[in-house]
């Protein structure tokens, strides 16, 4: 819509600029997981078990995906620029109260307030819908989904090392201070670009039957859940593989836990670069396929008894490449099958994704202990994965109809 105004950094009479809604993606994408590496030193604080602090990454994720299935309608009527920063405010409160709560119960519960980021996520992919067509805005969500997820793969990588310095409390200080300056970013730069909804917010609503009636819609959701179910799943899993199983302190597990991080971000560069060129079918199906085989090449090399720290999460390179080509490419496609509901196909399809990566999670940190290895883990991940090229596939077989039908 706003790709003949332009882009005026820091003024709010334009659309936002290209690094604001990177940096929305990545704070709600490092709330996810800095605090990681932290979990034991969490646990012994709270004086609980670990599975009961493994629930954060689960019920913030399952909150995330509830959210999301009203952030986007609500965004759709009112605005994304006022969603945004009431999210934002709101986050920071949630925070305060992770920091400062006595004990394991109540942390949960602002834990879970902190999902309320997820508006930033969601709402910056929709904004690239507004602004531009659908293959111009996979090469653009590529970009952000850059924060999206190279951000948690790296964070616990620096959550290690501040949990080392001054304890698990100041990751979620670090999220605190930048959300703040997210918000005052967000406040001077990020002008509107939805077109005001003549429909009740009631009427928004129930737009939502248009989506689950649309087969394309449904391939490209599933895909990019599939796909991203590998990656939520390792979430879950790695802490434990890393820890129990190959015996890593919290500095080391943050380092190697962000190995996907150097795949993520070449893939959503090749995204960048090629999706506009190639089209969002050919890459989804390219990207999918690499992240099925680099857990089977993990799943290979362990077989034959050789499986290590090195060879565990060095595979899990391969993840992040085909997550970086799949997500950004599934996302466009998701949003343009229906382009006056990119609010509402934003939501319910980050909802689908997020909902089933807390699933995935929750199920990885179920089945891993101690005596199983990393064989639960990396069987869901390869189930999931495979299940994300199957998604593609059928989303490639319905277009191929829908242009015969054409034709006819």
């Amino acid at each position: 819509m706003h790709d003949t105004v332009k882009v005026r950094f820091l003024d709010r009479a334009t659309p936002p600029h290209i690094a604001t809604l990177i940096l929305l993606a990545g704070l709600s994408a490092l709330a996810m997981n800095i605090f990681l590496p932290s979990l034991p030193g969490m646990t012994a604080y709270f004086d609980t078990e670990y599975r009961l602090m493994q629930l954060s990454v689960a019920l913030y994720l399952a909150v995330n995906a509830a959210l999301q299935i009203v952030i986007g309608p609500i965004s759709d009527k009112l605005g994304r620029r006022p969603v945004i920063l009431a999210g934002i405010v709101l986050f920071l409160l949630a925070t305060l109260g992770c920091i400062f709560a006595p004990d394991a119960t109540t942390f949960l519960i602002f834990r879970m307030g902190q999902a309320i980021i997820v508006t930033g996520m969601v709402l910056s992919r929709a904004v690239v819908r507004d602004m531009v067509p659908q293959d111009q805005a996979a090469s653009m969500i590529g970009y952000v989904t850059m924060g999206m997820a190279v951000v948690p793969m790296v964070g616990p990588f620096f959550g290690g090392i501040l949990d080392g310095l001054f304890g698990w409390q100041a990751n979620f200080w670090a999220l605190f201070v930048l959300g703040a300056m997210l918000l005052w970013l967000t406040w001077r730069d990020l002008g509107e670009t939805a077109t005001a909804s003549g429909l009740s917010l009631g009427r928004q609503f129930r737009q939502y039957p248009e989506l689950f009636l649309s087969p394309r819609f449904w391939g490209y959701a599933l895909a990019c859940a599939f796909a991203s179910g590998t990656f939520f799943a390792y979430l879950g899993g790695a802490p434990f593989v890393g820890s129990e199983i190959f015996g890593l302190n919290p500095a080391e597990l943050g380092f190697f836990f962000g190995a996907p991080a150097v795949g993520y971000f070449l893939g959503n560069w090749v995204s960048g670069k090629y999706s506009a060129r190639f089209g969002v079918n050919r890459m989804v199906l390219v990207g999918a396929s690499i992240n099925a085989a680099g857990v089977a090449l993990s799943m290979a090399v362990f077989a034959m008894g050789h499986g290590s720290v090195l060879s565990f999460f060095g595979f899990m390179c391969f993840v992040g490449l085909g997550n970086g080509m799949t997500i950004p490419n599934a996302t466009a496609g998701m949003l343009s099958v229906r382009p006056h509901l990119a609010g509402t196909a934003s939501g319910l399809g980050g909802a689908i994704m997020i909902g089933g990566g807390a699933a995935l999670s929750a199920l990885a940190g179920a089945l891993l202990a101690p005596g199983t290895g990393a064989w639960p883990l990396l069987w869901i991940m390869f189930l999931s994965a495979v299940l994300g090229v199957v998604a593609i596939l059928l989303v490639i077989a319905r277009a191929r109809q829908l242009a015969g039908l054409d034709d006819a």
